[in-house]
């Protein structure tokens, strides 16, 4: 069978199939995909999920008409969140597993998050670039034994799951805000079970973000989140995106805790339970990370940018967790998944067994100075990252990910952005004044280039 209507190559990212509403990801984009990921993996048994946006489910209809064309069954989980359906596959055993969500975006885009055993998230040098292939040339052996599709209630082992590691969960005043992303579906009813006070907000899953996106990336979207904690006097508030895969945290005083802190706070009281000390972290991380985990008897792993990678070197090389500073935080003993509740439960462990507030245990972490991300719109980013590199020549260069120069007072990184002409800085210093001397230095030359 060969797809009459042209697809477009563009929504094959790095780690997932996204793009608009129907313009880009529609009905035969979905069912392309179902075929394509059926072929790829030679799979029998799948399990797809999909979150609350409007698209979604007639999505669904169509990435299982193409599965089951295939030969491949599915088990249909229904409203979910990432997590549940990584569970899914890891938990069960299935052969692979897609998700339907745009996570963080806006309502009106929506993508296919690909899954292989045992909870490998699929993205390019890991099987994208082939599912593109098949998906965009459209020709398929028809399959005589056409695969079935039933429907599977997984969230009570799924909770049963994340309560294993909640018996030092007490008295703990806990705002939730879920953005009426798919959040809720997991966290309310485990949060509402735990010997804790919860109050949750924007709770409903709802497409349209009637309140505000599910979007940690915009701090503005912390606003009724910090409010609220600091109006009930809560002891930590949890910012749960919009697929639920990632959980930031709001301190009792309703500062945002930026996830290299949150890890590291983990790190400090948790990494002695594992015989295998190794964490893998983001790149872009606080140099404190690698302190707290070397003074812990640990291997502190320095990480290129992007979440899978994470996940693969935990699943295939072994180690204790990972993060990116993004959010996506993972822990072997939760199949090495990005899971913003069992994060949130890490970290709620912590504050019950210490009796520490959340500042206090960010406090340590908090040696340096940091800027925040930044993106600035470039003519030519080859030119700019040569540009930096030769002026930080005498600096020690780390070829990871981008232009990486440390120095001994600071470090900066300079990435180009996979999909936009942008280029992305980040700084740390041991001091504020010399922040502001290099963001200075740094920010001025880039603006050169300023598209």
């Amino acid at each position: 069978m060969v797809i009459s209507m042209v697809l477009n190559d563009k929504v094959f990212k790095a780690y997932d199939i996204r793009g608009l509403y129907p313009e880009e990801v529609n009905e035969e984009l979905a069912y392309a995909v179902g075929k394509a990921f059926a072929k790829h993996l030679s799979c029998k048994k799948v399990v797809v999920g999909h979150d609350m946006r409007e698209s979604s489910k007639s999505l669904f209809d169509s990435l299982s008409k193409g599965l089951t064309e295939m030969g491949t069954s599915v088990t249909n989980i229904g409203l979910c969140t990432t997590p549940m359906l990584n569970f899914s596959v890891a938990h069960y055993k299935y052969d692979g597993g897609i998700m339907i969500s745009a996570s963080h975006n806006p309502g009106k885009y929506n993508a296919f998050k690909m899954i292989a055993p045992p909870a490998l998230q699929m993205g390019k040098g890991s099987g994208m670039e082939e599912i593109k292939e098949l998906a965009m040339g459209g020709e398929f052996t028809p399959c005589s034994d056409k695969g079935t599709i039933e429907e599977k209630d997984v969230l009570q082992d799924y909770l049963e799951h994340l309560k294993k590691f909640c018996d030092n969960i007490n008295d703990i005043k806990i705002v939730a805000d879920y953005g009426n992303g798919v959040g809720a579906i997991s966290a309310k009813p485990l949060l509402d079970a735990l010997p804790v006070t919860a109050t949750h907000l924007y709770d409903e899953p709802d497409g349209t973000f009637p309140n505000h996106e599910a979007n940690p990336h915009d701090i503005s979207n912390f606003k009724d989140l910090q409010e609220k904690v600091k109006a009930e006097g809560a002891d930590v508030g949890l910012f749960f995106d919009g697929d639920a895969d990632r959980c930031a945290i709001v301190d009792e005083k309703g500062e945002i805790v930026f996830p290299d802190i949150v890890l590291g706070a983990i790190t400090e009281h948790r990494l002695d339970k594992y015989d295998d000390k190794r964490v893998y972290y983001d790149l872009r991380f606080t140099k404190a990370m690698k302190e707290v985990v070397e003074a812990k008897g640990g291997k502190a792993i320095m990480m290129k940018v992007g979440n899978p990678f994470y996940k693969e070197k935990l699943i295939k090389d072994g180690g204790a967790f990972g993060g990116e500073l993004s959010g996506h935080l993972m822990f072997s003993e939760n199949y090495n998944i990005d899971d913003g509740i069992f994060a949130a439960v890490m970290l709620l462990d912590v504050m019950g067994r210490t009796g520490k507030t959340m500042s206090e245990l960010a406090a340590p972490m908090r040696k340096y100075f940091q800027t925040e991300e930044i993106n600035t719109k470039v003519k030519d980013a080859d030119t700019v990252m040569d540009e930096a590199r030769e002026m930080f020549k005498d600096g020690e260069s780390i070829e990871l990910d981008g232009v990486y120069i440390r120095f001994e007072d600071w470090w900066f990184n300079l990435r180009k952005s996979n999909t936009e002409p942008l280029v992305r800085l980040r700084i740390e210093a041991d001091t504020e004044e010399l922040l502001a001397e290099k963001r200075k230095i740094l920010t001025e030359m880039i603006q050169k280039h300023a598209a």
